[in-house]
This record gives C-alpha cells, sequence and structure tokens, in this order.
C-alpha cells in the first residue's frame, strides 16, 4: 500500500468531487489544517460508561463477526468527533492507524484532521464516504472511510458517529451501507436500553405554506405581557428591514411568533422550511430557494442548527446575496439559541428575538389550553379546576406544542375538560425514565386515582392494594392529582 502526498487544492476540485465534499475542503483550510501534518486532538481518558459507547460497542462485536479476516477498522466516536472505541483483528491496519492517530483517545472532527469520513458525517450530520484523494491530509489518503452519524433516540440530535475504515484500494461499495447499518442499529439499542423512553420523530424535511387561518392569535392579542413584548420586538425589527432570528426550546412557538409578525407586515405568503432528511437535502434547496427573491413572501428556515455543514454555506452564500439588495428582509431564521446558530448565518442576522419556554409563562397555559379547546370543537370548552390546576402545575418540557397535544386530545373527548380526560404525563413529576411495566403500573393508579369522585381508599381497592401501598407509588411515580396528595 503506497500513501500519497500531494496536498488537495480547494480552489481546484475535480468535477467529480461533490459539493459536500468540496465545502469540506474550504472548511478545512479555514481551520488552518495542514496537508502535510496532521496533529489530532490527544485526550486523556474516554468516557466509556456512556450509552452510546455501550451500545455502539456491542453492535460493532457484532458487525465485526460477519467481517472476519477483513481489514476494516470499526469506531465509535462521540458527537465531537473524539474516537471511543475502535475493534479490529488486522495487526496491519491497526498499526497503520496508530501512526495517524486515528485511535481512541484523538479527536477526528474536520477541525482537527480535515476532510475525513467521521468528521464530514458529524458536520453534515449525513452518512458519508470519503474515499482516498478525497482526504484533506495526506497521511490519511491511503485509506477509504465510510462514516454514518448517531441519532439520540430521544432528542433526535446527534449522540456520535460509526465510523469503519479500510485500504484505499479495497472495494468500499458496502462499506457505507454497513456504517449505516450499525449507527441505526445503535440508536435502536440506546432506545431499548434506555428504558421507558420514546423515539423522537426523526427530520423529514417538510416544506409548506402557512395560510392567515393557521397560526392567527390568540398569542398577539390576549396572552400575557411577557409573550407580547416578545411579539412587539420581532415586529419591529420587521419593520425596520432587519433581518431576525428567533431562538427558543423546541416547541416553543418559534414559528408561529415569526408567522404573525410577519403577518403585521402584510405579506401574502409566509413559507416554513424544516430541516431535510439527509438524503433530500438538494432537492429540499431547490425547492424552496427560488421563493427568496419574491417581495410577496417571506420564507421561515427552521432549525438552522440542525443543518448539515455544507448547506449552511450554501444557504449563507444565497442568503447574503438576498441581503446585499437590501430593504425588508424576506427570511427568518428560527434556531434553540443563539450559541447553536452557525456563525456564517449568525453574521446575516440583526436581531434575535428570544421566545421563553411554556414554564417560564405560567399565565399563558389557560389562554392556550382554551385556545387549542376551541379550535378542535369549534366552540367554546371548559375546564374544571382541578383539571386547570394540574396544568399548570405541570412543567410542559416539550413547551407549547405538548400543551397543544394533550388540550385537543382532551377537547376531542368533552365539552367539560376534567381530571379523567387528561394523559398521565401530566400528573407525574419529573424522574427517571421507567420500564414498560412500570409506565403501565403508573397509567393503571392515575386512571383509577382520576376517575370523577374517586378518593384515594376507592382506587386502592379497586386495584386491590392497601392505602399504604398506593400512597408509596404514587410517592414514587411522583404522581400528583389534586385532591388526592401523598402522604409526607
Amino acid at each position: 500500500m503506497h500513501l500519497h502526498r500531494s496536498a488537495p487544492d480547494p480552489a481546484a476540485c475535480p468535477a467529480t468531487v461533490t459539493p459536500r465534499l468540496r465545502a469540506s475542503w474550504r472548511r478545512s483550510e479555514r481551520y488552518g489544517i495542514s496537508a502535510e501534518e496532521m496533529r489530532p486532538v490527544f485526550t486523556g481518558s474516554v468516557d466509556t460508561g456512556s450509552l452510546l459507547y455501550e451500545c455502539g460497542t456491542a453492535v460493532l462485536r457484532g458487525l465485526q463477526a460477519t467481517l472476519a479476516n477483513e481489514p476494516v477498522s470499526m469506531m465509535i466516536t462521540d458527537p465531537e468527533g473524539l474516537v471511543l472505541s475502535r475493534i479490529c483483528e488486522d495487526g496491519t491496519i491497526n498499526r497503520s492507524l496508530d501512526r495517524v492517530h486515528l485511535a481512541p483517545g484523538f479527536y477526528f472532527a474536520e477541525e482537527n484532521a480535515g476532510t475525513n469520513g467521521l468528521g464530514l458525517a458529524l458536520a453534515d450530520r449525513a452518512p458519508s464516504l470519503v474515499r482516498a484523494e478525497e482526504h484533506f491530509c495526506a497521511g490519511l489518503r491511503g485509506y477509504t472511510c465510510a462514516a454514518a452519524p448517531v441519532l439520540d433516540p430521544v432528542s433526535g440530535g446527534v449522540a456520535g458517529s460509526v465510523n469503519l475504515t479500510t485500504w484505499s484500494d479495497s472495494a468500499s461499495e458496502l462499506l457505507l451501507a454497513l456504517a449505516q447499518s450499525a449507527a441505526g442499529n445503535t440508536t435502536a439499542l440506546m432506545l431499548a436500553r434506555g428504558a421507558g423512553r420514546s423515539a423522537h420523530p426523526m427530520p423529514r424535511g417538510e416544506v409548506f405554506r402557512v395560510y392567515a387561518d393557521r397560526m392567527r392569535a390568540p398569542e398577539a392579542s390576549v396572552l400575557t405581557p411577557g409573550w407580547r413584548n416578545v411579539f412587539a420586538e420581532a415586529r419591529s425589527a420587521f419593520r425596520n428591514g432587519r433581518a431576525v432570528a428567533v431562538v427558543g426550546e423546541a416547541g416553543t412557538g418559534k414559528t408561529a411568533l415569526a408567522s404573525l409578525a410577519r403577518r403585521e407586515l402584510r405579506r401574502e405568503r409566509v413559507l416554513s422550511v424544516r430541516p431535510p432528511a439527509p438524503d433530500d437535502v438538494e432537492a429540499w434547496l431547490e425547492l424552496w430557494t427560488p421563493e427568496l427573491g419574491k417581495d410577496s413572501t417571506c420564507v421561515i428556515i427552521s432549525g438552522v442548527d440542525r443543518l448539515p455543514a455544507w448547506v449552511i454555506s450554501e444557504l449563507a452564500e444565497r442568503l447574503g446575496e438576498v441581503r446585499a439588495v437590501g430593504g425588508m428582509q424576506p427570511y427568518v431564521l428560527t434556531a434553540e439559541s443563539a450559541e447553536a446558530m452557525p456563525e456564517e448565518l449568525r453574521r446575516l442576522v440583526d436581531t434575535v428575538v428570544e421566545v421563553p419556554a411554556l414554564r417560564f409563562r405560567p399565565d399563558d397555559i389557560q389562554p392556550l389550553a382554551r385556545h387549542f379547546a376551541r379550535q378542535q370543537r369549534r366552540r367554546e370548552v371548559d375546564f374544571t379546576a382541578s383539571a386547570a390546576r394540574t396544568l399548570n402545575a405541570y412543567d410542559w418540557p416539550e413547551n407549547v406544542r405538548q400543551l397543544r397535544q394533550v388540550v385537543r386530545e382532551a377537547a376531542g373527548r368533552a365539552d367539560l375538560i376534567d381530571l379523567n380526560h387528561l394523559p398521565p404525563e401530566v400528573f407525574t413529576g419529573p424522574g427517571r425514565p421507567l420500564t414498560r411495566l412500570e409506565a403501565v403500573e403508573r397509567d393503571e393508579i392515575i386512571r383509577c386515582l382520576t376517575e370523577p369522585g374517586t378518593t384515594v381508599g376507592e382506587a386502592a381497592r379497586e386495584l386491590g392494594v392497601s392505602r399504604a401501598t398506593i400512597y408509596r407509588k404514587m410517592a414514587q411515580y411522583r404522581i400528583t392529582v389534586p385532591g388526592r396528595a401523598p402522604r409526607a
């Protein structure tokens, strides 16, 4: 095997190189990476107790059994590109990888090692194959690397990556498919071993028009001063022709705020676009970016902190061209925080508006709940005092989105919403994840306790347990039902 030493020229890439690789080379140059001397950062230890390490290593050991006698080195990395584990029985390739520091304890993100498979997979949040001369650093051009991001099954964020590395002259057609399969299996195993948790939906790349009746107030007219102040801040920025970013936790109503504020300026259309699935990125860009040049349309680009790195560069270039024209900026960006927003896009923003989480807006809960219930039933819906207190006391970790789902499901069952119409989740406080059996037990306890007029003693008799047992279970599962408080 021969290692090639000529340095790549990002300004003169061959026509066959993909836009993603071209963008990665440009980033590698920006990071100050030397093509001739690679110095990945070393850390003294790795976290071998994490769920990612445990599940990823188990999956790769299973894959190793199917690749016996093949010169393939299999690795798990964290989301920062730190190599956590490396599994390979081929001594020759192991010694070779040690010489280029592709080993546990070393960071191999793009900013540490230039364009490489695992670094590109993490930067673009998409499966990536980097062959031989496509590596930025000469020391890596003797290898072909296939990598795929491992998604956290609960948050949907990138938890790390699976990287498969072999010699550059070996067949690589199946390597990427194996990496994707291993990454998917790792996510599935993390979900299974993280007892009681539900899977986060993967990105679908939705593009849709927001019509006037879809997100019309109450937010802009009858909610608390805190919300109205945020709304007024966004509207003022729009009126002054500023480019706006709306930030806040998932589900807080960032897109709704931007849409409502823009509609005050009489834009004919508000087009909302969400992050795409990795395979759909190019088609996604071509589908909606022509709308950026139209005076009658405002484009809300949601979740820019979840976009692949090369898409961020492409998007920044297109937004920069629109911005250069001047006048009212026809786009809004959203992200979970200003710090999470990519710097290339942050430079194209004049005003950052932060939407507070619902737990910091307790006075919003009842007006929002009544609004969502009215939307569902097409008429006014009332809440019992106990149901209202329960909604107000809950922490709403998924914010307004979760409240809307809870209330709409309840309103679909009754015109007067009581405790027994609400889901078990709103009666429980934060705690450890439950097993399936524990979740079933908790839900059954809550079902009995929320029946109208039922006392704790009656609920205990229905469940066939003592009062002491049901009080103990209520404390164990952090169950709070108005009028049925657990013993201290």
